[in-house]
């Protein structure tokens, strides 16, 4: 052995060895005795070698052979890891690995330490974070225990290729310095390019931005950018500061080339017992002529802007309080500076903002729910006179469980609904006369209906005020005989008062005296009901699967309903008599109206299992009226429940089935069909398979006319929707909507074109016969996408095409672009294209 060099080989555990013999050795700092200066009291080192080394003459001790060094929650790895004594450093190298207590992972081909190893140099480095994102450089510094600098550093958030290691990220940051700044959880890029599969697409002098700790940071966001005809070329950039741990504000500054700057805020506030955000947004409009003039657009205002507010707040365990308002200063702000609103609901073709305050309170056994709304139309056909304010609307239910003396449930219902409305809304029963429309104007704010005329036009809302209290207590209990039969029986009783205070101030031509009685009238309505359900579920075990075969009847014995057309029917306008409420008890989707009359509705049920994955649902009945005045017969001011199915004495039948072969596909079919001659009034089919790369879905629906409801076309419609996983990451989509029943409503328009041509020729052109199929396209989409474990890319193309009895007259295009890259940010674009929906309020110079 050479002078000065004593070595010590592992004989047992290492760890025991490095214990018992560092002492002897001198080795204070990778020895478990003595914790480098600065340390805590009572910290030590663990070290595990296969050899130690310790040379006197240099002064250096040195651990060789699979080396494990602990300290402070660090592990240090590698083939071979010498201390300097004197410079009190350590050189590691030969696979040199550490782990940071936080499971960071850094790795190197040679490391030069300090004796914490909390500063020092590395060669060849690259770091895995927890959150797998990963830096690597040729040489990097590390300061302080927390700050990083990466000489020509690399960043990205995307795990390497297994099968192709070397090969580029599919995107990763290249700078000339990466500066990693733990302390103040910040990263900063000098000189840096952002690369994809290696190929540098952007270059950016100077960024920064947070690392993966953090939530919640002061700073810049994600740019945004927009473009319309009416706006020009817009770019956003949202600024974010953090006040408060619970507390922040958002600043959106927006340049538009043609409007100048929009300015947008959001405030956002926790506190223990909720929350709550103020948004607000305002411009001064610099090309006013952008837009129409009023009613149909805001090109006479200069100044134009928002503001919103939401938020809930948990009074106590039980009970919150919770509001989402929005005013604007016109109804086509949101619209036309795409201002992303909570409170807008949207649909194809109509929008309105929903303003709503409630209070609402549960228990295990009790609801409550008190609310008020205030509705905001965005397109110019709709009138906000027409438009009802409601409040209050309260709703409470009560149960109680197995009541004493009669058992069972006992349920206790109220509702309480007042409402207010300028001007009444109306829906024609006959198609709108283009002559007419062209002639009047205000025609289409009436639906048709510019002069009420008791046979020709529904009133779906009646101007002035109107209340309405509700109270409704019922019980049931189930009894199982000895054979297995289930019977249900059930009792009820309903009252409710009506205020009703029609406003006969007139609109246009339109006079709501000729309505209802001017007068204040108050009436009320009593509904006491009795029934029973019957029960009787066969079950079969076959070898090819379990049954269940339930015939159902039911039998509800009721008086007639009374003062049906004196109601103004608000809330129960919608009624589809399907498989889902052939049992209802009542049938109505609201308080408004109830039902009266004997009635009994029966049906067949089936359910089996087939396997561990097939099984079969279906579903058959019909519901007869036995005695008394049928509701659904009886019309009121909007024809609830004619052309519904239920007006004849033996309803129309209703189906419903389900069929799962295997795992992935699902077939479906529902119906109402004529119940003399088995014609399909309504029917929905669909069909939909997973599997693997693929997936699909087919949509049929067809819906009769409904004369007395005002819906004089039949409605038949086909949707198809795909989507093919075609490579690893990639999936393409696409879907399509067809009408097939538009190309007869284009043929009638084009003989109403035809006649006014004929009759005015000097104002009309002759129109152009429209040669068409059946198989219409209404809308259609096709998208495509790219998702990994760090980026995120879709761009898709929607096109929606005009249908003027559905409400919009121009084709609607929008390309829609967006690329997520994890931890760096979201850039998103869309762009309509060409001609946009009528209603907008945009000039169409503009467009």
């Amino acid at each position: 052995m050479a002078s000065g060099v004593r070595r010590i080989k592992r004989l047992a555990a290492a760890t025991a060895l490095v214990t018992t013999l560092a002492p002897v050795l001198g080795w204070t700092s990778l020895a478990y005795a003595q914790a480098p200066a600065g340390s805590k009291p009572g910290e030590r080192m663990v070290v595990d070698a296969r050899e130690l080394v310790y040379d006197k003459d240099n002064n250096t001790v040195s651990a060789v052979g699979d080396v494990q060094i602990l300290y402070q929650g660090r592990t240090i790895e590698a083939d071979r890891v010498v201390y300097d004594r004197q410079s009190k450093r350590v050189v590691a190298t030969g696979n040199a690995r550490i782990t940071e207590s936080n499971g960071t992972v850094i790795t190197g081909d040679r490391f030069n330490l300090t004796d914490d190893f909390r500063d020092g140099f590395i060669d060849s480095l690259r770091v895995v974070n927890t959150d797998k994102t990963r830096f690597s450089a040729p040489r990097a510094e590390r300061t302080d225990g927390e700050v990083f600098v990466f000489d020509k550093g690399i960043y990205t958030a995307c795990e390497p290729c297994v099968d192709q290691p070397e090969r580029p990220p599919f995107w990763q940051v290249r700078a000339a310095r990466i500066i990693h700044k733990k302390a103040e959880q910040m990263i900063y890029y000098e000189e840096a390019r952002l690369e994809f599969a290696g190929v540098p697409i952007a270059y950016i002098p100077y960024m920064s931005g947070p690392d993966a700790t953090v939530k919640r940071k002061t700073g810049f966001l994600a740019p945004k950018f927009l473009n319309t005809s009416a706006l020009g070329y817009g770019f956003s950039l949202p600024y974010f500061i953090n006040l408060a741990p619970n507390y922040d504000l958002t600043l959106t500054p927006t340049y538009l080339t043609r409007q100048g700057f929009l300015g947008q805020a959001e405030w956002r506030h926790r506190f223990v017992n909720g929350s709550y955000n103020i948004r607000a947004a305002g411009i001064f409009q610099q090309d006013q002529k952008a837009f129409l003039a009023s009613p149909f657009g805001a090109g006479d205002d200069k100044f134009r802007g928002s503001v919103e507010t939401s938020g809930k707040v948990f009074l106590n365990p039980r009970w919150n309080f919770s509001w989402d308002v929005a005013a604007a200063t016109d109804r086509f702000f949101f619209k036309n500076y795409r201002i992303r609103s909570e409170s807008i609901t949207a649909s194809t073709y109509l929008q309105e903002s929903t303003s709503t305050v409630s209070l609402n309170g549960q228990t295990a056994d009790a609801w409550f729910d008190m609310r008020g709304y205030y509705f905001q139309p965005l397109t110019y056909y709709d009138w906000q006179k027409q438009q009802p304010i409601v409040g209050p609307v309260v709703d409470y239910n009560k149960r109680i469980h197995k009541p004493s003396m009669i058992g069972g449930e006992l349920s206790f219902t109220v509702n309480i609904t007042n409402l207010t409305r300028e001007a009444a809304s109306y829906k024609a029963l006959t198609p709108n006369d283009q002559r007419y429309l062209i002639a009047t104007p205000s025609y289409s704010l009436f639906d048709g209906c510019a002069v009420y005329q008791k046979n020709q036009c529904l009133v779906t809302g009646l101007a002035g005020s109107i209340a309405r209290a509700t109270a409704e207590v019922d019980w049931r209990r189930n009894f199982i005989d000895p054979i297995g039969q289930v019977w249900t029986p059930y009792a009820s009783v309903r009252a409710d008062v009506f205020s009703i205070n029609p406003n006969t101030t007139k609109y246009a031509n339109t006079n709501v005296a000729t309505i209802a009685d001017p007068s204040d009238e108050v009436f009320g309505r009593a509904m006491p009901a009795v029934g029973l359900m019957y029960r009787f579920p066969f079950i079969a075990s076959t070898s090819w699967g379990t049954h269940i075969i339930e015939p159902v009847a039911q039998v509800v014995a009721r008086p007639n309903e009374t003062n049906s057309l004196r109601v103004a029917n608000e809330d129960a306008q919608s009624l589809v008599f399907d498989d889902t409420n052939l049992f209802e008890w009542n049938k109505f989707s609201g308080y408004d109206r109830v039902e009266g009359g004997s009635r009994a509705n029966v049906g067949l049920r089936y359910s089996g299992t087939f396997g561990k994955e097939a099984y079969a649902n279906l579903l058959v009945g019909q519901s007869y009226h036995l005695g008394g005045r049928n509701s659904y017969a009886s019309g009121d001011l909007v024809n609830t429940g004619l052309n519904s199915g239920l007006d004849t004495r033996r309803s129309d039948y209703v189906a419903k089935a389900q069929f799962q072969p295997f795992k992935g596909l699902l077939l479906q079919a529902g119906g109402r069909f004529n119940e003399s001659t088995f014609e399909t009034q309504r029917a929905d089919a669909s069909a939909t398979f997973s599997y693997k790369f693929l997936s699909t879905s087919i949509g049929y629906s067809r819906y009769e006319p409904q004369p007395d409801l005002g819906i004089t076309r039949r409605r038949e419609g086909l949707s198809i929707s795909q989507s093919v996983s075609f490579a690893q990451y990639w999936s393409v989509r696409g879907n399509v909507l067809f009408d097939l029943d538009k190309y007869k409503y284009d043929r009638e328009r084009y003989r109403d074109a035809l006649a006014l041509y004929q009759q005015y020729p000097a104002s009309y052109s002759n129109p152009i016969y429209p040669n068409t199929g059946p198989f219409q396209t209404a809308s259609a989409s096709v998208g495509l996408r790219y998702q990994d474990e760090c980026t995120i890319f879709d761009v898709s193309y929607s096109q929606s095409y005009a249908d003027r009895q559905a409400g919009s007259t121009k084709d609607t295009r929008t390309v829609m672009f967006r690329l997520e890259l994890r931890t760096l940010g979201e850039i998103s674009y869309s762009q309509n294209l060409g001609a946009t929906s009528t209603g907008d309020g945009v000039a169409s110079s503009s467009r």
